[in-house]
């Protein structure tokens, strides 16, 4: 009869069991959701003092210091409230009524890349607040997947008015210009609070291009835009911050209506010179993520260099 064998089987060392990368993964995956998830959370009481588009800013090009944002920060109630409409007018008219997506912008986003044409922007205040606190500019559907993330736990834990705040506070109004109180300062020499409603138009018109577009004095294109923004928050709050023109005498007297402004675009009157560089500030526009109103493929230029006018078809927003 043969003796037993008590031997064990010599068991592998754990870093060369699959299991326990697997499970060390898994932690550190659940451990960055759960700091992320925790930041996002505390950031709705807490200012932000530096962002991820701030932290980016080659600032020795700009020969100028970095500073802290919260050396500026405007609370919301500070914030007049043309500033915020001028904002939502410009950047999201649905900003009260989505919860982060604008889900129609954004199926036409889609149709108009496999169509292969220019994509329009489709990004909603709540996407830009978590592009410009935690990511890039870089395009890609990787950066986009994250930035939906970040959405989502931004909508979930912040009321509207808190999302509205940080936006105002971090985004870029020009060079190196971040947040509403800096820009409220270098523009006009003003706190943020003394911005009227034409102030409050122009710095939400070059949101979208905020290194190329002029606030003060402002680029054509940017100021012809600052208009059609005036003219969007009196239809979106129902507040009148823009007046149409009264009506004009003739020799003899008779009233005539001017043409409105909302059924046709001040660009008309645009010479030929103008009109290229508000052609450049539109294409430069596009490459920014540009808003579904702002069609520069709809531009054409004047016949000839004696025209000294240029008609361009209305655009239904």
């Amino acid at each position: 009869m043969e003796p037993e064998n008590n031997v064990q089987p010599q068991q592998k060392p754990f870093y060369k069991r699959p299991r326990v990368y697997l499970v060390s993964a898994l932690s550190v995956a659940a451990g960055i959701i759960l700091l992320i998830i925790l930041t996002v959370f505390a950031l709705r009481w807490v200012n932000p003092s530096v962002t991820s588009f701030t932290y980016q800013e080659n600032w020795d090009e700009l020969e100028t210091e970095r500073y802290s944002l919260t050396d500026y920060w405007v609370p919301a109630d500070d914030i007049p409230e043309h500033m915020k409409w001028a904002v939502i007018a410009s950047e999201d008219q649905l900003f009260y009524e989505h919860w982060g997506f604008d889900l129609e912008s954004i199926q036409e986003a889609w149709d108009e890349r496999q169509q292969g044409e220019r994509v329009r922007g489709a990004s909603t205040i709540s996407q830009q607040v978590a592009k410009n606190l935690f990511l890039s500019p870089a395009q890609s559907f990787f950066r986009k997947g994250i930035e939906a993330g970040f959405t989502v736990l931004i909508e979930l834990f912040w009321p509207k008015e808190r999302i509205m705040e940080v936006y105002l506070n971090i985004a870029e109004f020009g060079p190196g210009v971040f947040g509403i109180g800096k820009a409220a300062e270098v523009f006009y020499d003003l706190p943020a609070a003394s911005l009227d409603p034409e102030m409050s138009t122009r710095l939400a018109a070059v949101l979208p291009s905020p290194k190329r577009m002029r606030v003060n004095p402002p680029s054509p294109y940017a100021e012809e835009r600052s208009g059609w923004i005036l003219r969007q928050m009196t239809q979106l709050s129902g507040i009148a911050y823009y007046q149409p023109p009264a009506p004009e005498p003739d020799e003899l007297g008779t009233l005539h209506e001017p043409i409105s402004d909302s059924l046709s675009t001040p660009e008309s009157n645009w010479n030929e010179e103008e009109f290229h560089i508000s052609r450049l500030d539109s294409l430069i526009f596009a490459l920014e993520e540009p808003e579904p109103f702002a069609d520069v493929d709809s531009l054409q230029p004047p016949a000839s260099a004696a025209s000294d006018t240029l008609q361009i078809e209305q655009q239904e927003y």
